[in-house]
């Protein structure tokens, strides 16, 4: 059984398709706004999301929207009708990175709860809690913490917690167009949607859009393993990113179903399907330290 009875998984769609063939056992998704979001599987316009809201509320399931991009001045008004647009849907929380989205909130009087997406920055309960003072009732955690770290933040904040265990990870995101003006410097074509750095052996997946340049890991997390050891987790999220469908919706069902006496088999299965998977930093320590001089 997956983890705790309260702990539910939400995925990033890569297409409505995938919705329709993971709602018996997904209970939460996440989709992206287009031009307003980064670092998602599918991007929609208004009108696409308002199809989506009612088909996960007739299977009572819960929506959450991105809209977690830089803002900048010419995107305030863009930003404020989508938040008013999403007050008349059915939809549990949002996704943001730019504080504009949170002080917008408070004057649009909004019935959605907050999400704090700021992915690398998400590592800490003193920030969450801070920014729970001020009504932001979720908090997606970044990817780049340990498992030990990751439950010292949930037992000590009030915030709901959505936690990668599966994917590939977020690495960069840049406004500007990597891949794009790579391609017109050498005069190149190429109409890829998924894009690979090479570096040491590894291929990293690189994104380029009309939001801008998105780097992800070479890896794809793998924390099957470690799931059951989370405690006060209420999402975990499972990213079908650069994934086959078929074999995302096996992993899915295998999270689902995971408990101590499955884990090492499912792990090993897992193994099996990608040949690049780890457990990412759920046991690595990621430390900085000043060089001394001298």
């Amino acid at each position: 059984m997956l983890g705790s009875d309260k702990m539910k998984i939400i995925t990033k769609p890569c297409s409505f398709e995938e919705i329709k063939n993971t709602i018996d056992i997904v209970d939460a998704y996440i989709i992206g706004i287009k031009d307003m979001s980064v670092n998602e599987n599918m991007y929609v316009t208004l009108e696409e999301l308002r199809k989506i809201s009612l088909y996960l509320e007739d299977n009572n399931k819960e929506l959450f929207v991105s809209v977690n991009k830089n803002i900048h001045n010419k995107d305030i008004d863009v930003l404020k009708d989508i938040m008013v647009y999403l007050n008349n849907l059915n939809v549990k929380g949002v996704l943001y990175y730019d504080v504009a989205v949170l002080s917008l909130s408070k004057k649009l009087n909004i019935n959605y709860d907050l999400v704090w997406a700021c992915e690398h920055y998400t590592t800490n309960y003193d920030t969450i809690n801070y920014w729970n003072s001020f009504g932001v009732n979720y908090v997606l955690i970044s990817g780049e913490i340990t498992l030990t770290e990751i439950n010292e933040i949930s037992n000590n904040t009030k915030a709901k917690l959505i936690v990668p265990m599966f994917g590939y990870l977020p690495m960069y995101v840049s406004k500007r167009h990597g891949v794009k003006n790579y391609l017109d410097y050498f005069n190149l074509k190429d109409n890829s949607l998924v894009n690979y750095i090479g570096k040491e052996g590894n291929f990293y997946p690189i994104i380029d859009n009309n939001v801008g340049t998105m780097v992800y890991s070479c890896n794809i997390l793998n924390g099957i393993k470690e799931v059951n050891l989370l405690s006060n987790v209420d999402y975990i999220l499972l990213n079908g990113f650069d994934i086959d469908m078929k074999d995302f919706i096996r992993v899915i069902n295998m999270y689902r179903s995971v408990n101590s006496s499955n884990e090492k088999e499912y792990d090993n299965e897992i193994c099996k399907m990608f040949s690049n998977v780890d457990t990412g930093f759920l046991h690595r320590e990621t430390i900085s330290k000043v060089k001394k001089n001298g």
